[in-house]
C-alpha cells in the first residue's frame, strides 16, 4: 500500500482532499495544486487502500480515478456508499476513459459529485472542489 501524506502544517481551516490514482505524476501534479490552493492532501494508488485511507484520514473530498489496481474506481464508489462515515464524503472522478461509453452516467449514478476526463481545466476543477465543500461541509477556505 503506497501512499503520501502532505499534511505537515494542519491548520484547522485547511480542507483534506484525498488523490486517488495509480499515476505518480497525476497523483503529485494534482497535489501539488491543490497545497497551492491551500488544501491539505493524502494520496492513495490503488483502490483496496482508498478505503483504508478515506477511514483513517477521513477526507472532507476524494478525487478518484476509474482505472485503478486492487479494485477499480466503481468499486472504491460502491465501498465509500456502503459505510455511512464516508458515504458523505463528495467524489469527484477524474479519469481517462471517455465520458461517452457511459463512465459520466455511471459515476453519476454511483455516488460521484462531478465527472471530468484527465487533463481537466484546472479552474473548472478547483470550482467544483470549492463548491462541493462548501455544499458538504459549510467550508469556507481560508478566505472567507
Amino acid at each position: 500500500m503506497e501512499t503520501e501524506s502532505y499534511s505537515e502544517r494542519k491548520p484547522i481551516n485547511r480542507a483534506k482532499i484525498m488523490v486517488v490514482d495509480d499515476d505518480p505524476y497525476i497523483r503529485v501534479g494534482l497535489s501539488w495544486r491543490l497545497r497551492a490552493n491551500n488544501y491539505d492532501t493524502v494520496n492513495v494508488c490503488d483502490g483496496y487502500s482508498a478505503i483504508a485511507m478515506a477511514q483513517k484520514e477521513k477526507p472532507h473530498l476524494i478525487i478518484l480515478d476509474l482505472g485503478l489496481p486492487a479494485g477499480d474506481g466503481f468499486a472504491v464508489l460502491k465501498h465509500l456508499q456502503d459505510y455511512p462515515a464516508l458515504s458523505v464524503i463528495p467524489v469527484i472522478v477524474l479519469t481517462g476513459r471517455d465520458r461517452d461509453e457511459g463512465n459520466e452516467r455511471r459515476s453519476l449514478e454511483s455516488g460521484a459529485v462531478a465527472f471530468f476526463q484527465k487533463p481537466p481545466d484546472n479552474a473548472e476543477l478547483l470550482a467544483v472542489i470549492r463548491a462541493n465543500l462548501q455544499m458538504a461541509w459549510g467550508w469556507r477556505g481560508l478566505d472567507s
